[in-house]
């Protein structure tokens, strides 16, 4: 019996297309309608999208060092003099910048999941800003003559929330995960030896 679902080589979809789709947020409107993709629903404030967003995903994706290489216990070892180290802090964050930008996000978002309460002032804050901006769309909200353009909501709705962020310790996280980030990637990248591209370029820089 003949029906409308597509079978056989008709059913193969393209996959890419359709990650295309997830992202696209073109047309997107606070309302939900306009754009194709799932992303396209979550309305975003003007300049920023959700394409911005997976390019630079994409970016640091493609520039990342496989992660095997970068915890290789036998390529660690203690500098010779304070000489060495600082080469080595220089050229492993260049050479690392991507694994380390992930290291630092996935610190963030841990802080952030083993806190509830951080969890609930991030909530307020994004309520705040997004009723604010959706007021802002329907008429200018104008505070001492100048109108509250993207960054000015983002300050109000900051100001809103800063109650809920005190009570959630936000201080204290912001300083664990700064502290955190520097340990982890400052004792990497002091230990962790040089590439031999790295080495064969120190060696052909003039004296």
């Amino acid at each position: 019996m003949p029906s409308g679902a597509p079978s056989g080589e008709n059913c193969l979809v393209d996959m890419d297309s359709k990650a295309g789709d997830l992202f696209s947020a073109e047309d997107a409107h606070p309302t939900g309608t306009g754009g194709a993709g799932i992303l396209a629903r979550l309305w975003l404030p003007k300049g920023l999208s959700a394409s911005m967003a997976k390019e630079w995903v994409n970016k640091r994706r493609l520039s990342i060092r496989p992660w095997a290489t970068f915890v290789d216990q036998r390529k660690f070892s203690k500098p010779r003099n304070f000489g060495a180290l600082c080469q080595r802090v220089v050229k492993n964050v260049d050479t690392f910048n991507s694994n380390y930008t992930f290291i630092f996000l996935g610190l963030i978002l841990y802080c952030i999941v083993s806190s509830p309460m951080l969890l609930i002032a991030l909530a307020v804050f994004a309520g705040a800003f997004y009723i604010i901006h959706l007021k802002s769309l329907e008429s200018k909200l104008v505070v001492m003559g100048k109108e509250l353009n993207v960054p000015h909501q983002m300050g109000l709705a900051g100001a809103i929330s800063l109650p809920v962020f005190w009570l959630a310790g936000a201080g204290a996280a912001v300083f664990w995960v700064l502290g955190a980030t520097l340990f982890v990637i400052g004792s990497h990248a002091a230990f962790r030896e040089l590439e031999a591209s790295d080495l064969d370029e120190l060696l052909m820089e003039p004296v």
